[in-house]
């Protein structure tokens, strides 16, 4: 199989973090481990010191995944899979959070026993998985967002924008090869301030792959699932067919954006300055 428009369609919003990437592979049969290492970032290494490499799953003893990657550097890596080739890109995209999420892991799995794998695990697990970074200058979107007081916040006149996300969990950009409108993700939410939003986007990724995983790292944010909040993606803007979004029923589907508990406590709103809570 050759890698090409069909499917990523360069005008939908939640492949444009990874355009780059993907383009550099179009045309080539699914990619291979030597292929995807060339778009590493030069000298990533894991926490333990290890110079970060996809390698062919068959090639690797079927040792404990983050327990490998933090003591070698080797990232199993099936052939032909598409959730790998997702996982390899979200290394390429945001490769600070990825080897910070893996320093924990490693950390925490020495932690339990028996497979038990504890809250941290769980939440590393949520975001690695599903995850997408919601950043915003406006507290007052970002707190409807968490309240899920989902109207408010997707029918905002500032919405579009001032309110961006990146995609950084790899089965979320796996089921975009095929969406359905259900699809949710676990959200961390960030309140940046304004000058941190009219950066260029790979200047503002970048910025935000370092700030997060700093404090993934310090333990400070990603402790547990409650650390993140649910995100019905199709309420984006431009991130579903436009036509069903400005239609005034679309957001009373209870199935897809479900209204939140009598007793919510809200996921907390992060800053990037240092990420302390709000």
């Amino acid at each position: 199989m050759i890698l090409s428009s069909s499917h990523f369609d360069p005008d939908r919003p939640y492949w444009q973090d990874y355009l780059p990437f993907l383009d550099r592979l179009a045309g080539r049969d699914f990619p291979s481990c030597s292929q995807l290492n060339e778009l590493l970032p030069p000298h990533l290494h894991s926490g333990g010191g290890r110079l970060i490499r996809f390698v062919a799953s068959e090639q690797l003893d079927h040792d404990d995944y983050e327990h490998r990657i933090f003591t070698t550097g080797q990232v199993s890596t099936r052939a032909d899979s598409w959730h790998d080739l997702f996982n390899a890109l979200v290394w390429m995209r945001f490769p600070r959070i990825k080897t910070a999420m893996n320093k924990l892991h490693y950390h925490a799995g020495a932690e339990f026993s028996g497979g038990r794998r504890g809250r941290l695990r769980d939440a590393l697990t949520l975001f690695d998985e599903c995850g997408v970074i919601v950043f915003s200058g406006n507290l007052e979107l970002l707190t409807a967002l968490v309240e899920r007081r989902w109207s408010d916040a997707f029918k905002a006149e500032a919405f579009p924008s001032r309110l961006a996300l990146s995609i950084c969990g790899h089965a979320i950009l796996e089921k975009y090869l095929a969406p359905y409108k259900a699809m949710t993700a676990n959200a961390l939410l960030v309140h940046v301030n304004a000058d941190c939003m009219k950066l260029p986007r790979p200047e503002l990724l970048d910025h935000l792959d370092r700030g997060i995983a700093k404090q993934i790292s310090n333990g400070l944010t990603l402790t547990g699932p409650a650390c993140l909040s649910p995100l019905p993606l199709a309420g984006i803007a431009g991130w579903w067919p436009l036509d069903e979004q400005n239609d005034d029923r679309f957001y009373n589907d209870p199935q897809v954006f479900r209204p939140a508990p009598a007793r919510l406590k809200p996921a907390p709103i992060l800053r990037l300055d240092g990420l302390s809570n709000v």
